[in-house]
Order: structure tokens, then sequence, then C-alpha cells
């Protein structure tokens, strides 16, 4: 059987369409009211590395699909054929299909169980001409795990190691916070400062385009996908859990960051602060504007999320 498969980019609009479809104002300045004298926050950064051991996997044609860690959320993959173009799907029985790029030179790669517990069916596919692709080796599966697992944690969107610089300064950035809210506002702030959206990026992206974090935070620049990705790996190594989210902002493909806040739980609308809690975030948005504020920008009715990273 062979198919057409598509896979997903970030941040195909323009950033004028994405400010079209939101309102916002102010000067940005911090606004999460903590308590003097309560303890500092740890800061700690944690890393839930991923790993493949091999004790649940299927393997053909250069391919192999590891789910030995399903009940942590997340299950791997690698190719290393010759093949250049290899597509990587996963289907839950009752849920949204995520089409994936493969990296072709033998990696292992994590990917996420967005759609939490169920039954799973992952496969790879291979490139025949065109679109058209050939399918490979595939994996069918049961998962349980822990809701917050995979947003814990690096994958493929959202790659970051003990070693990567935007963790370290995560850490840096998250000094003196007294509470999870603090330390997340405080990084949203940095971010929408200090990365500026990338033009020339974004009327260029290709196909198979990958965040890197570490060089979004080096350069200073970035489209919707590298903002999102640099805000979700520093969030979650500070044990905030953290969606990258892909979707549509009125009619420009988009992403942007949804967080679970303890005693509010996941926020997913448009970002309005109330003095004690966050609704969703799109730092893309504020960092485009100088007159954009983090704290209120829209009400959300043009946010339409499809996927889950």
């Amino acid at each position: 059987m062979i198919t057409s498969l598509v896979a997903m980019t970030g941040c195909s609009g323009k950033i004028s369409e994405i400010k079209d479809s939101v309102t916002g104002g102010g000067d940005g300045k911090q606004s999460v009211k903590e308590d003097p004298n309560a303890p500092d926050r740890d800061v700690t950064p944690v890393v839930n590395e991923v790993n493949a051991p091999g004790t649940a996997a299927v393997r053909g044609d250069g391919g192999t699909i590891d789910y030995s860690n399903v009940s942590a959320g997340y299950i791997m993959a690698s190719y290393s054929g010759n093949n250049p173009k290899v597509k990587l799907q996963i289907k839950k029985s009752d849920g949204e299909l995520y089409t994936y790029d493969l990296k072709v030179d033998g990696s292992m790669e994590a990917f996420p169980l967005s759609e939490g517990d169920g039954s799973y069916t992952v496969q790879m596919f291979f490139n025949v001409s065109g679109d058209s692709y050939m399918p490979g080796p595939q994996a069918a599966f049961d998962a349980t795990f822990d809701q917050f697992s995979p947003y814990l944690r690096p994958n493929q969107y959202v790659y970051y190691t003990p070693q990567s610089k935007a963790i370290t300064k995560a850490a840096e950035i998250c000094k003196g916070s007294k509470s999870d809210l603090g330390a997340l506002e405080k990084l949203f702030i940095f971010v929408t400062e200090n990365v500026k959206y990338d033009y020339d990026e974004a009327a260029n992206v290709q196909a198979g385009y990958l965040p890197d974090i570490d060089e979004t935070l080096e350069t200073g620049k970035g489209i919707c996908f590298d903002y999102a990705s640099l805000l979700s790996a520093m969030s979650r190594s500070q044990r905030i859990p953290t969606k990258l989210v892909v979707g549509y902002a009125g009619e420009a493909y988009h992403a942007w960051i949804s967080v679970y806040l303890k005693d509010i739980g996941w926020v997913d609308n448009i970002i309005e602060f109330h003095g004690d809690e966050w609704t969703m975030m799109d730092p893309t948005f504020v960092a485009s504007g100088d007159d954009a504020d983090p704290n209120k920008v829209g009400d959300g009715q043009n946010y339409n999320p499809m996927y889950y990273y």
C-alpha cells in the first residue's frame, strides 16, 4: 500500500495575521504578587531524560520503533537506512493522527503520546516518490501513564539535555521566585524581551523544520515554533508541565504553549492575567509588538488548538 502523507511544520503564517486575531497593550512588567516571606522556590533544573532500552521494540528496513517506555508517555524511533524521507505516524484509537518527519541519520528521537491513556498504533513510512509513501515497521500497544509525564520530558519538538544552555539559563532567571507562577512569568518575560521574531525565517521555513532552543537563545531570534519550544523546555526543566500547542490563530498556522498550574489546572485560553493566575501564553505575539503586554492579549476566541507536543 502506498499513501500520501503530510507532516506538520510550524508558524507558516505571517505575524501580522496572528496580531489581527488578538488585542493587546501595556508595558510588559512582571505582575505576579508573591509573598516576600515565603521561601524561595527550588530552581535546580530537572531533565527527565528519555531512552530506548529495546525491551519492547519492532525493527525493519532500517527503522526501529521502541515502545519500552509507554508507561512514561513516550516512544522513540530511529532510521538508519538509505531512504532520504521517512515519516512516523502515531494514532490513538479514538484520537488525532500525529505525523512527524524522522531524521535519517540513525539517531533515536522521542515522541510524546499526546492523546493520553489508550490503545496506540505507531507506524513508519518510507518515501517512494513525491508525496507517496509505503508502510514500514508498525507497533501496537496499550499505554497508561501520568497525564503530566509527556510534558515534563524532551521530545523531537521540545529537545533539550542537561547540557543545554537554555536549561541553565532558566534556573538563573527563576532565582528568587516563590511559586511556579512567579517562575513562569519570569521565563515568559525573558523570552519575549530577548527573542525577536524572524520574518526572513518565517518566509522561508521548510517542511520538517525543528527548533533548536540553544540557537534561539544565542541568536535572539526565531519563529513561533522556536518561541514555543524554548519556553516549553525552560519551564519543563523547572518542573512545570508545559505543552507546545500547534493550531490556528485566526487563519495563521501557529504555535504557542499551555501550562499546568496547581490549583488552576491546564491553562489553555489566550493570555489574560488576573493577579494570581495565567491563561494561555503566546510568546510570539507579545515579543513581536513594542506595546504588547504579556499580561493581557485578547480573549482567545480566535485560537484553535489542534496538536499537543
